[in-house]
Order: C-alpha cells, then sequence, then structure tokens
C-alpha cells in the first residue's frame, strides 16, 4: 500500500486546469512525498513534461495501466 502525501484526480478539471492543478500538488511535496494521479489515459504528455521542467527532481511509477483508469505515483526527490 503507497503512502500518499494527495492524490490528484485528473478527470476532475477541465482541460486548461490539468497540469497546473497536478504541477502545484507536487509542488507542494516535500523531498521524499508521494503524490497519487489519477487519470482516463495514459498520462505520458505529462510525464514529458516533468521531464523538461523538473528534471531529476520526481520519480514517476505507473501503479496501473488502463484500459480505463491510469494511477501514477510521483514521488519528489
Amino acid at each position: 500500500m503507497e503512502n500518499f502525501t494527495t492524490s490528484v484526480d485528473a478527470r476532475e478539471y477541465e482541460p486548461k486546469l490539468k497540469h497546473p492543478t497536478i504541477f502545484n500538488a507536487f509542488e507542494s511535496l516535500k523531498s521524499d512525498e508521494k503524490m497519487e494521479l489519477i487519470n482516463d489515459h495514459d498520462p505520458k504528455p505529462l510525464y514529458y513534461q516533468f521531464m523538461a521542467e523538473k528534471p531529476d527532481q520526481f520519480e514517476w511509477e505507473y501503479l496501473e495501466e488502463g484500459p480505463d483508469i491510469w494511477r501514477v505515483s510521483v514521488t519528489k526527490k
């Protein structure tokens, strides 16, 4: 069982608010804390955005890979 500091269900937000909401949640984490990301599709574009904007500052682990629900654990380094 994962111990998440916060959880973001991206399905609850309109498209223009999804990434800002997720990044705000990530920024609120302390080192070694985890957030759970829940989405209705593979958040691979978000992963690439994290790679571009937060290189070496996070760990990304898929917990569930569809087809209806995608869950990712994002740990702040």
